[in-house]
């Protein structure tokens, strides 16, 4: 009885590793997600970064919106979700331009959804800084505060980085996602959004050991 009660003991401990070996191979580098090299700096501590990449004009980002915030209630508490404005060519500028003036005027969780909503869903044209300018009017900012703080130093520095950034990580399109600095995940080798976010959650787990 002892030795059946062993052996069945031997074969659970073996499944349970098996399974743990088999989910911790399910997602692989170069097919999966992909390393970057070399891996750039992160902006958070004692946190694996998630950092977005994206643009207010890009109908995949407004799709992959709704499973970003799906995937913020439930996050691993130890990622820390930070958002960046790609910027591939000059007319994505306006929306990196707005993201931070929203940022420095504390009023970006108010306007985020909002302007994705203008954009894809009223098929406004918000790719002017008077087209902007009138947009945050409506939300209720003050055109002088807007025209200061769009044109500001503050938020040339940021775009300038958010250039950078963009061509640091070596994305060929958005939105595309960067874990920790290290790892570079799309949709164009995940296959979905959903699929994106449990190769994102692997990720964090993978920086997290």
């Amino acid at each position: 009885m002892n030795k059946m009660i062993q052996k069945t003991m031997v074969f659970l401990v073996v499944a349970l590793l098996s399974c743990s070996v088999a989910l911790a191979e399910k997602y692989e580098e170069g097919v999966h997600y992909e390393r970057i090299v070399p891996a750039q700096p992160t902006s958070t501590v004692n946190k694996v970064e998630v950092l977005e990449i994206f643009w207010y004009g890009c109908p995949h980002c407004f799709r992959f919106e709704p499973y970003v915030e799906r995937w913020l209630r439930k996050k691993p508490e130890n990622a820390q979700f930070v958002r960046l404005p790609g910027v591939f060519r000059p007319s994505w500028e306006v929306g990196a331009r707005a993201f931070y003036t929203a940022k420095l005027l504390g009023v970006f969780e108010k306007l985020h959804k909002p302007i994705f909503n203008a954009i894809h869903l009223q098929k406004r044209k918000l790719n002017t800084e008077e087209a902007m300018m009138e947009f945050f009017a409506e939300q209720g900012v003050d055109k002088k505060d807007f025209i200061k703080t769009y044109n500001s130093f503050a938020v040339g520095t940021r775009l300038r980085r958010a250039k950078t950034m963009t061509a640091r990580y070596g994305i060929d399109g958005v939105p595309a996602v960067i874990v920790n600095g290290k790892y570079r995940v799309s949709n164009r080798m995940t296959g979905s959004n959903a699929e994106t976010l449990k190769v994102i959650n692997f990720l964090v787990e993978k920086e997290s050991k």
